[in-house]
C-alpha cells in the first residue's frame, strides 16, 4: 500500500525547498508519487522530472491557478498537464504578464506607504520564483517594516487593504478549459477555505462541473472530519474524482508537513489509479446511417467482431444518431452483442444527443426536450410551407400527413405513426426532436431552417441536416457534441480519449468536441473540413474497422 501527495509547492513559487530537494524529501517520507503544483508556473517541472526519472517515485506534472469567483480567490489545481504544449505555454505567458503588471502596481502603492520596495528588488531577493504575496510579506519582515507576516497581510497585502491591487480577472472556468485542452485533470483545491456556506459551495461545484471540472480535493491538511465528509459527499454527488494533498510549502507554512499535513493526513495511491483510468479509458461515438451501417443498414461480421474486441478490452461504445432510442436499440439487437462478460459498456445518444441512454442498465442518463409550444410552432411553420414534419412519442411517430415522406421514412425505420398536427393532444410530454423531410426539394427545407433560426424560438433550437432530405430540430443543449461531452463527464473519461465518427452536418458538433474527429470518406465535404482524419474505406467497406484499429485499439 502506497501513499501520495498531489498538492506540493517548491521554491519556484512560494515554497522553500527546490524541486530537487522535494524529490529527496518525498522519498524520505516514503511517498510513491507527488504532484508539483506551483502557483501559476511550471518552471520547476523540467528539473523535478529529470532528477526523479531514475528514482523510486512518480512525478505528476501540475500547476495551481489563482482565479476569482464572486470576489473570492478560488484555486484550481491542474494535474497531468502537458505543460510543454504550445497552447498551454502561450496561455501561461499571458497569465504571467498580467501578474507582473499587478506586481509593479502593488510595489508602487507600497512605496507610497513608505516601504522601499521595487519589483526588481523582489525578483533579486527571490530568484527563480513566481512572486506572490508571501514573498512581499517575507521581504517586509526581513527589512523590519512589519513584525510578522500576518501584520503584512492585515496592513498592506490583504484583499481589503487600500494598497492591494486586484489582478486582471481570471475565472475558474477559463483555467479549467485550458487544463482540459492541455490534457490534464482540473481539480477544485481546498474548497472549505473559501468561506462559503454549504449552499454557495455546492453552487460553485455545480457550475464548475458544468465547465468541465473533473476532481475535487477530498483530502486536505486543514479539513476537520465534518469538512472531509462534506467534500466527499459533493464529490460523490457530482461524480468528481477524489484528490488530495498537503499543500506543503516548506518552512513558509510551519508545522505543515509533506505527506501528513498537520499529522493525520494520508492519501492512498488509489486516487492516482482512478485518475489514470480517467486519462486512459477510450470511448468511441459513431453515427449509424452511412457511418457504422452500410447502405443496406447492416454491418459485416468483421466489424461486429472488432466492436466486441474493443468492448472486451474495456473501451466504451456509443451509438450516436438522430434516430429514436428504440430504433437505436433495434440496431443494437441486430449486432448480437451480449454485454455480460465485457468490460466496456454500450450507450445510446439518441435524437441527436437529446437522450443519453445506458443500453446495459436500460436507464436514461440525460434528457433535453423541445417544449411542446416550440414544437407546435415549428410544426405550424412547416405545414404552412407544405413540408412534411414529424415528431415522436415514446412509441409512435406523430406525422403531419399520411404522405410519401412518412411512407419512405417508415420503410427504413419501422415504427407505427399517428397523423395529426395537434401536438398538445397527442403528446404526453415534451418531445426530444422534430424532423422535416422533403424528398425532392432541399431548398424548401433550407427556407424553413432560415425561418426558424430567425424567429423568436431560434435561440433555443438547433437546426441541422442529417442527410440531404432530412432537417432536424432539437434543443440547443442537446446535439451530438454536447452529448459526447456530457457522457464523458458522467463516466469520468477525459474528453481527449473520445473518438467520434460521422458523415453528415448533424455530426459536426460531435467531431469538433471529440479528442479525435473522424469523417467517413463517403461523408459530406463540409464535415470533412471539421475532421482530424478521413477514412480510406467507406461505410460499405468496413470504414468503422479502420477507425477502431487506428484510434481505439492501437493507441
Amino acid at each position: 500500500m502506497g501513499f501520495i501527495d498531489l498538492h506540493v509547492h517548491s521554491s519556484r513559487s512560494d515554497g522553500t525547498l527546490t524541486p530537487t530537494e522535494l524529490v529527496d524529501y518525498a522519498i524520505e517520507k516514503g511517498l510513491c508519487a507527488i504532484a508539483l503544483t506551483d502557483h501559476d508556473t511550471v518552471d520547476g517541472l523540467d528539473e523535478i522530472t529529470e532528477y526523479a526519472k531514475d528514482k523510486p517515485i512518480e512525478i505528476i506534472p501540475g500547476i495551481e491557478y489563482s482565479t476569482e469567483y464572486n470576489k473570492r480567490d478560488v484555486h484550481i489545481v491542474g494535474l497531468f498537464i502537458d505543460y510543454k504544449a504550445p497552447m498551454f505555454q502561450k496561455y501561461l505567458a499571458q497569465f504571467r504578464q498580467s501578474r507582473m503588471e499587478r506586481n509593479y502596481k502593488l510595489c508602487a502603492n507600497l512605496r507610497e506607504a513608505g516601504i522601499d520596495i521595487t519589483y526588481e528588488a523582489l525578483a533579486e531577493a527571490f530568484p527563480d520564483a513566481v512572486i506572490t504575496r508571501a514573498h512581499y510579506a517575507r521581504y517586509m519582515l526581513d527589512r523590519g517594516y512589519v513584525k510578522s507576516a500576518s501584520e503584512a497581510f492585515s496592513k498592506y497585502l490583504g484583499d481589503h487593504t487600500k494598497y492591494f491591487v486586484h489582478r486582471e480577472k481570471v475565472t475558474p472556468e477559463e483555467v479549467i478549459k485550458v487544463t482540459l485542452e492541455a490534457g490534464g485533470i482540473p481539480v477544485l483545491a481546498h474548497p472549505t477555505l473559501y468561506g462559503m456556506g454549504h449552499e454557495q459551495l455546492e453552487i460553485l461545484v455545480q457550475r464548475l462541473k458544468d465547465a468541465g471540472l473533473m476532481g475535487i480535493e477530498t483530502k486536505y491538511s486543514s479539513y476537520s472530519l465534518t469538512e472531509e465528509r462534506q467534500i466527499r459527499t459533493l464529490a460523490e454527488k457530482y461524480n468528481l474524482l477524489p484528490s488530495g494533498g498537503s499543500d506543503f510549502h516548506g518552512s513558509n507554512k510551519p508545522g505543515l508537513e509533506l505527506a501528513v499535513g498537520y499529522g493525520s493526513l494520508y492519501i492512498h495511491e488509489k486516487m492516482l489509479a482512478d485518475m489514470k483510468k480517467a486519462l486512459s479509458t477510450k470511448i468511441l461515438f459513431t453515427d449509424l446511417d452511412d457511418t457504422l451501417l452500410s447502405k443496406d443498414k447492416t454491418i459485416t461480421e468483421r466489424a461486429r467482431e472488432k466492436i466486441v474486441e474493443m468492448l472486451s478490452k474495456g473501451k466504451h461504445f456509443v451509438l450516436s444518431s438522430g434516430r429514436s432510442t428504440n430504433s437505436i436499440l433495434n440496431v443494437l439487437s441486430t449486432l448480437g452483442i451480449q454485454q455480460s462478460g465485457l468490460v466496456g459498456r454500450i450507450y445510446a445518444s439518441a435524437y441527436n444527443g437529446a437522450v443519453l441512454y445506458d443500453c446495459g442498465t436500460r436507464e436514461t442518463i440525460a434528457h433535453y426536450d423541445v417544449p411542446v409550444s416550440t414544437a407546435q410552432a415549428i410544426f405550424d411553420r412547416a405545414v404552412r410551407r407544405g413540408i412534411h414534419i414529424q415528431t415522436y412519442t415514446d412509441t409512435d411517430i406523430i406525422s403531419s400527413a399520411d404522405d410519401r415522406e412518412i411512407a419512405f421514412y417508415t420503410s427504413v425505420i419501422e415504427s407505427p405513426y399517428i397523423v395529426s398536427t395537434n401536438l398538445e393532444k397527442e403528446l404526453s410530454h415534451a418531445p426530444s426532436k422534430l424532423l422535416a423531410i422533403d424528398l425532392d426539394d432541399r431548398g424548401k427545407l433550407e427556407a424553413l431552417r432560415r425561418e426558424v433560426e430567425e424567429s423568436e424560438i431560434g435561440e433555443d433550437i438547433t437546426c441541422a441536416f442529417s442527410n440531404a432530405h432530412y432537417l432536424e430540430f432539437y434543443n440547443k443543449n442537446a446535439g451530438k457534441g454536447n452529448a459526447l461531452v456530457n457522457l464523458c463527464r458522467t463516466l469520468r473519461i477525459h474528453v481527449k480519449n473520445s473518438v467520434a465518427a460521422g458523415d453528415e452536418e448533424n455530426d459536426i458538433s460531435m467531431l469538433d468536441a471529440a479528442g479525435v474527429g473522424v469523417c467517413m470518406v463517403n461523408g459530406n465535404p463540409a464535415v470533412k473540413a471539421h475532421a482530424d482524419y478521413v477514412t480510406q474505406q467507406d461505410n460499405n467497406h468496413d470504414g468503422i474497422v479502420e477507425i477502431i484499429d487506428k484510434f481505439i485499439l492501437n493507441q
